[in-house]
C-alpha cells in the first residue's frame, strides 16, 4: 500500500500524537509499505512576534498554507493512496481527502467535551469552543475510524450524526518494553539516583498537569492516608512540576516533606520507577485510554485507578478501583474512601499481592504491539479493498 499519514506540526508540540504517528508510520514500513508523512511546515509561524500573534500565524500556516500545498500534492499521488489521520483532532484537513480511501485515528475527545461546558473544571473561551467546532465538522467528513477504546469509539459515536461506513476499536500496544523486575534493586538503584530513600517502596503517580490527570486528587489521597495509618510510605510524582494550587495543599500538610515530584525522567528510569513502585496511584477523572495502567501491570506493579471507563476498560478485573469523583462539595468523602483502598491494597498478604500482579501481567498482555499493527494494517486494507471493489 501508499500510506499517506496526516499527523499535528512540530510547532504545536504534540509530542504524544506524533510519537504515535511515528508508531504507525514504522510500524508499516515494517510490513514492506511505502509511508509518507504529510504535516504543516513552519511559514508564518518563525516570523519573531509575540507568542500571542505566534500562535495566530501557525493557524495561517496550518488551515491556509499546509492545505493549498495538499492540494497540489494530491495530483501526484497515486490513486490507490491511503490517506490516514493520526489524530482526529487534524478534523479541518479530512475534507482535503474525504472523497478518496481514508482512515481516521480517534483518541479521545475531552476537548470537544469541554467546548460543551461538561467540565466545570476546564471551561474553554470563545474561540476555543469555535476550533472544537471546526474540528468537529471536519472529522465528521470521515467515513473510517479506528478508536483506541470502546469508550472513546462511544464518544465518537456520539459526536457523529451518522454511522460511521467503518468504526473499529484497536487498543494501544505498550511502546516500550515493560516488564516486571526485583523491586528490591530497582529501589535501590532509584534511591541511589535520585537521593531519596525509597527502600522500603513507595506510592507513585505519572501524569501531566492537565485536569483530568486529578494530580490534586492523588495528592489528598495520599495525605488522607497518611494521617490515618502508621505507616511512612513516600509518594513519588513523576511527571510535569507541581502547580501553585499543589504547593498550596503541601503548605496545609505535615507530609509534605514525603511528597516528591520528579520530572524529565529517562525511559530507563521509569521502567525502574514501575519496578521498585508499591503501587500506582491513578485517581483520572477522564482518559482517552490510560497508558499508565497498562505500563504498570506490566511492570509487575499493582495498580489502583477509577472505576470509570476507559480506565476500568484497561485494567479489567486486575486492579484495585476507587469510586469516580463526582464534585469538590464530597471531596473530603472522596478522598477517605479512596485512601482506605489505598490501605486495602498496601495491605495485601503476600499471596494475594502476588495474584495481583501475576494477573495484572496476563492483562497487560492485550496491550500488544505487534497484535495493534496487525489490526491497523488489516483495516488498512480492508478500507482500500472496499473502495476499489
Amino acid at each position: 500500500m501508499n500510506i499517506v499519514f496526516f499527523t499535528h506540526p512540530e510547532f504545536t508540540h504534540s509530542l504524544s500524537i506524533s510519537k504515535y504517528a511515528e508508531m504507525l508510520a514504522m510500524g508499516m514500513l515494517k510490513r514492506h509499505h511505502s509511508v509518507e508523512l504529510w504535516t504543516a511546515k513552519e511559514f508564518f509561524y518563525k516570523v519573531p512576534f509575540s507568542n500571542f500573534l505566534k500562535k495566530w500565524f501557525g493557524y495561517l500556516d496550518r488551515f491556509v498554507i499546509f492545505p493549498l500545498i495538499v492540494k497540489m500534492r494530491l495530483m501526484d499521488c497515486p490513486e490507490d493512496t491511503l490517506f490516514v489521520f493520526t489524530d482526529q483532532a487534524l478534523g479541518p484537513w479530512i475534507p482535503l481527502v474525504a472523497n478518496r480511501p481514508h482512515v481516521v485515528h480517534c483518541h479521545d475527545f475531552l476537548a470537544l467535551r469541554a467546548a460543551l461546558n461538561e467540565f466545570p473544571e476546564n471551561k474553554l473561551g470563545l474561540t476555543g469552543k469555535i476550533y472544537q467546532k471546526w474540528i468537529r465538522k471536519g472529522y465528521r467528513k470521515g467515513g473510517n475510524f479506528i478508536s483506541i477504546s470502546q469508550k472513546t469509539q462511544s464518544d465518537l459515536h456520539h459526536f457523529l450524526n451518522f454511522d460511521p461506513q467503518l468504526s473499529e476499536v484497536v487498543y494501544n500496544g505498550l511502546n516500550q518494553d515493560f516488564k516486571p523486575g526485583d523491586p528490591d534493586l530497582a529501589r535501590r538503584k532509584l534511591t541511589k539516583h535520585l537521593k531519596l530513600n525509597l527502600d522500603e517502596g513507595y506510592i507513585m503517580h505519572i501524569g501531566g498537569n492537565q485536569f483530568y490527570k486529578n494530580r490534586i486528587g492523588a495528592l489528598k489521597i495520599y495525605i488522607k492516608w497518611r494521617e490515618n495509618t502508621l505507616k511512612k510510605l513516600p509518594l513519588l510524582m513523576v511527571g510535569s512540576k507541581l502547580t501553585k494550587e499543589m504547593a498550596k495543599l503541601l503548605k496545609t500538610t505535615e507530609f509534605a516533606k514525603d511528597i516528591h515530584f520528579v520530572s524529565k525522567i529517562s525511559d530507563k528510569l521509569l521502567h525502574l520507577v514501575y519496578q521498585g513502585a508499591t503501587t500506582l496511584l491513578f485517581p483520572s477523572l477522564e482518559e482517552g485510554f490510560g497508558w499508565p495502567i497498562a505500563e504498570a501491570m506490566a511492570s509487575g506493579c499493582p495498580v489502583i485507578t477509577t472505576d470509570k471507563a476507559p480506565m476500568n476498560e484497561v485494567g479489567g478485573e486486575s486492579c484495585s478501583y476507587l469510586p469516580p469523583y463526582e464534585n469538590e462539595n464530597g471531596a473530603e468523602e472522596w478522598a477517605m474512601k479512596c485512601a482506605a483502598i489505598l490501605h486495602e491494597t498496601i495491605e495485601l498478604s503476600s499471596e494475594d499481592r502476588g495474584k495481583l500482579i501475576t494477573s495484572g501481567i496476563e492483562n497487560a498482555k492485550r496491550f500488544n504491539t505487534e497484535n495493534s499493527m496487525w489490526n491497523i494494517e488489516r483495516i488498512y486494507r480492508k478500507v482500500i479493498s472496499e473502495y476499489y471493489s
